[in-house]
């Protein structure tokens, strides 16, 4: 990281002056980002680049305040707990981030000025795609619960291309369509490629003796798939903090292959790309075939295995490869069975990556996990046969 003798140079770079939150100041930052931002004209009237427009100017109000309450959690060194969920049902952002910012009648009123109606505007907003029901709204809940607490609480979960379905009603009949809510883009989302993380498939285990001698393990040659964060703000009411929603989106680690593609193999010279971006593709795949349950495993162990990497990553910048603290200043919450590859992953994380023996990663493990279950019913209760797991992880 670039470093200077007064610090690191993004300190120089951070907008010390809090943005206004008048309805004039609103209103102008709207016209700025409509204009230049996105790049519309007198004839475009179109609802969305208008919400797009605005929600880029209420971003901007909740970015200083997401960033002053990561600095905050981080000067007061508290304890942080991820929660980790295959579904976070969001709903639409706009409303809810202007009535926690107690923007709402302000924005309304000064949209009216201009001949906007602001229900005009909510409804052109995609309603996020990540989840289908009351777990993902329950764990929606849970965070926005949080950030009113002002708890130092990260969500976790997958960035689907697709949700569940969409529906419309034909001659008395339900039609159900492929639900592509991210296809116009989501202004709520900001990409954090630098924290992007490796995630291991297929391959084999094997020992080996470290550099002090001591007999460890690894995974090699493995199929690997990268992690791409993607960061969304999670708004409390009207009390200035801002947590955060991490949501992975599966890439591959090379584009194509350039070989395959100057023979004239071309879909072969993508089917590693392919493979790898199914997995943050659709919600839930239908897991009544092997090919389903796979898929399902394997955004599982995703979700878990770049989780776990990145808290880990965090710890590390600031307490190097100590971990004495770590299960004092660390939770996880895993919210139902889907996240549960999350425990033999920070064993192994622990173990194999950073080193600790057994004994000292079981101890970390086993108090800093914790479990929502939901119901008891079987259906409920996922079971994968030992030999998937063997192929797979």
């Amino acid at each position: 990281m670039l470093q200077t003798e007064n610090g690191y140079p993004g300190d120089s770079l951070i907008e010390r002056r809090a943005m206004s939150m008048d309805e004039e100041s609103v209103i102008d930052d709207l016209r700025r980002h409509f204009s230049h931002t996105l790049g519309r004209d007198r004839y475009c009237r179109s609802p969305h680049y208008l919400f797009q427009a605005l929600a880029l100017a209420v971003r901007d109000r909740l970015m200083e305040r997401w960033q002053l309450t990561l600095y905050a959690y981080q000067e007061q060194s508290c304890r942080r707990t991820y929660y980790l969920s295959l579904e976070f049902l969001m709903g639409r952002t706009l409303d809810n981030a202007l009535l926690n910012l107690g923007l709402r009648d302000a924005v309304s009123e000064g949209l009216e000025k201009l001949g906007l109606q602001l229900a005009d505007l909510e409804l052109a907003e995609q309603d996020a795609g990540l989840g289908n029901g009351g777990l993902g709204r329950l764990a929606a809940c849970f965070l926005d619960s949080c950030a009113t607490l002002q708890l130092p609480v990260k969500g976790y979960g997958i960035r689907y291309e697709y949700g569940m379905f969409r529906q419309h009603i034909e001659n008395g009949h339900q039609v159900e369509e492929p639900d592509h809510w991210l296809r116009n883009g989501n202004p709520w989302e900001i990409e954090r490629p630098e924290y992007t993380q490796r995630v291991k498939f297929g391959g084999r285990g094997e020992m080996f003796r470290d550099a002090d001698g001591r007999q460890r393990g690894r995974w090699v040659d493995t199929l690997d798939v990268l992690a791409v964060p993607y960061d969304v703000p999670v708004p409390g009411f009207r009390n200035g903090t801002v947590n955060t929603l991490r949501l992975w989106k599966a890439a591959a680690t090379d584009e194509f292959d350039l070989g395959e593609f100057n023979a004239g193999s071309y879909p072969e010279s993508v089917a590693a790309k392919n493979a790898a971006e199914h997995i943050s593709m659709v919600l839930y795949p239908n897991d009544a075939s092997e090919n389903g349950k796979e898929l399902r495993l394997r955004q599982q162990y995703f979700l878990a295995s770049a989780s776990m990497q990145d808290a880990l990553r965090y710890w590390k910048r600031f307490h190097g490869e100590n971990f004495s603290e770590f299960a004092d200043k660390n939770r996880f919450q895993l919210n139902d069975t889907h996240p549960t590859c999350a425990v033999p992953e920070l064993m192994r994380l622990l173990m194999d990556d950073h080193g600790l023996e057994w004994d000292a990663a079981w101890e970390i493990t086993t108090q800093t996990m914790a479990y929502t279950n939901h119901t008891l019913l079987p259906e409920a209760l996922e079971q994968w046969p030992v030999r998937q797991f063997e192929t797979l992880l």
